[in-house]
């Protein structure tokens, strides 16, 4: 019982920072929805190496550690 709770206090860390880290990436590098109405494939690209980064963060911060 005790590692279940563990291992949900995580999960649920690692998803509040991966949220975080995906708007900050998205700000920074200008990917808006203004951007997904005009050209969804360089949306699309955009958006999934900017989660690939924010996974490899999370890994090596809440994970490894």
């Amino acid at each position: 019982c005790q590692l279940w709770t563990y291992l949900t206090d995580i999960n649920e860390q690692a998803q509040a920072r991966l949220q975080t880290i995906i708007g900050q990436m998205q700000k920074a590098e200008s990917v808006t929805e203004k951007m997904k109405e005009d050209n969804q494939w360089e949306w699309i690209q955009k958006m999934n190496s900017i989660f690939n980064r924010a996974e490899e963060i999370i890994i090596k911060e809440i994970i490894c550690t």
